[in-house]
């Protein structure tokens, strides 16, 4: 993949944009911000319905939009060229986006996410009601109540970037900020 790297953690009450550089030794980060939208305090200030209706979709994402602007500000992600997300919410929608029949990190690490594979597993989530995910064995049943929130913090991301910076996939990682402060440890 080809560098500057915009880093993506979109977790339970705010997603984390890392923009930096590797020259095949050393990491250089160059903005870094955290915002408060998550895939827990989406689903719960936006998304109560069981499933959301198309007027809650909206709010939510003009929610999630007004917060990452925020990050944006700080963050240059127009300079980026790869997009990187790592950690559960990016995880769980290569798993659904590939089908498997459960989590595989070996099939998730690395794995390439489209703009519309992003907009068609979003949109899938979110029309789907509580008991659909839960039947679902690919979702983990700790997502189970909030991941079509955070399908949508994704979607919204990928739209800004494919408009910012003209990427239109997302790599996602198994690898996370455990292991890069594992690295820096030893």
């Amino acid at each position: 993949a080809d560098g500057p790297f915009l880093v993506v953690d979109v977790g339970g009450g705010s997603t984390e944009l890392v923009l930096g550089t590797w020259d095949g030794t050393a990491a250089t980060v160059t903005a870094a911000s955290s915002v408060d939208v998550g895939c827990v305090r989406i689903t719960e200030r936006c998304l109560p319905s069981d499933p959301p209706t198309p007027a809650e979709q909206k709010v939510a994402e003009e929610f999630a939009l007004a917060v990452l602007e925020r990050a944006f500000d700080v963050v240059p992600v127009a300079r980026a060229r790869t997009w990187i997300g790592v950690a559960g919410t990016m995880t769980q929608l290569s798993s659904l986006v590939l089908r498997l029949p459960s989590h595989d990190p070996a099939l998730v690490h690395l794995s390439g996410l489209s703009d519309q594979q992003l907009h068609d597993i979003s949109a899938e989530l979110l029309g789907m009601t509580h008991a659909q995910r839960a039947a679902n064995p690919t979702i983990h049943p700790g997502r189970v109540d909030v991941i079509h929130g955070g399908a949508l913090i994704v979607r919204v991301l990928a739209d800004e970037l494919r408009a910012r910076a003209g990427i239109t996939e997302l790599m996602v990682s198994e690898h996370d900020i455990l292991d890069g402060i594992g690295l820096s440890i030893a």
